[in-house]
């Protein structure tokens, strides 16, 4: 169960993996993000924010141009949290998830996923493990897509991914995408009743 609006922290929370920053905040549902994150992009890249060269591409994924050129951002809003991320020398795509129950968790996997994937969620007995695995695979999905730039309308079915160990790892994907070993992913919890999925490569 997600936690109630009043649990999450007002203090941003900031984090780093494999060379990746991150910041994790509260924000209002149905609010602005640009604002909130090309502040954040800003203080991290240490320059003004009205300096920062921030620009959406036509499919909407946001890019920073020169001076700024050579380092990749991404955002994602869920529930009242806000996650922000910023790499060099990467295309790196983020997406974060309230944790609260999927009733329809197969019905989306079946039509949206790859058979392997949604069988591999069918495997799962307890509905509350079920529903982690479910948004776990939509976070990962979802991060790979933002990176690449054209987001859901791709095709949440063009890439598939399986656990190894704790992790998920692109074991194959549409050419499109490019090499499926060229792909990063690491999944954390940025707040208590979220998960959420770097990608980059």
């Amino acid at each position: 169960m997600a936690p109630p609006t009043a649990a999450i922290e007002s203090i941003p929370v900031e984090g780093a993996a494999h060379g990746l920053r991150w910041s994790w905040r509260a924000h209002v549902h149905g609010t602005p993000t640009d604002p909130v994150a090309k502040t954040w992009l800003a203080r991290a890249l240490d320059v003004a924010p009205e300096a920062l060269n921030l620009v959406r591409e036509p499919r909407g994924r946001p890019r920073l141009e020169p001076p700024q050129a050579g380092f990749d951002c991404s955002w994602s809003h869920s529930g009242d949290g806000l996650l922000i991320a910023l790499g060099q020398g990467v295309e790196l795509g983020v997406d974060c998830e309230r944790l609260r129950p999927r009733p329809r968790a197969l019905d989306v996997a079946h039509r949206y996923f790859t058979a392997a994937e949604h069988e591999w969620l069918a495997s799962f007995a307890a509905l509350d493990a079920r529903d982690r695995a479910f948004l776990r695979l939509w976070c990962a999905k979802e991060a790979v897509l933002k990176a690449h730039g054209h987001g859901l309308s791709f095709g949440l079915h063009k890439l598939r991914f399986v656990e190894s160990g704790a992790a998920l790892v692109l074991a194959e994907c549409d050419p499109g995408l490019g090499a499926a070993h060229d792909w990063s992913l690491h999944e954390f919890e940025p707040a208590p009743g979220y998960v959420a999925a770097l990608a980059w490569r």
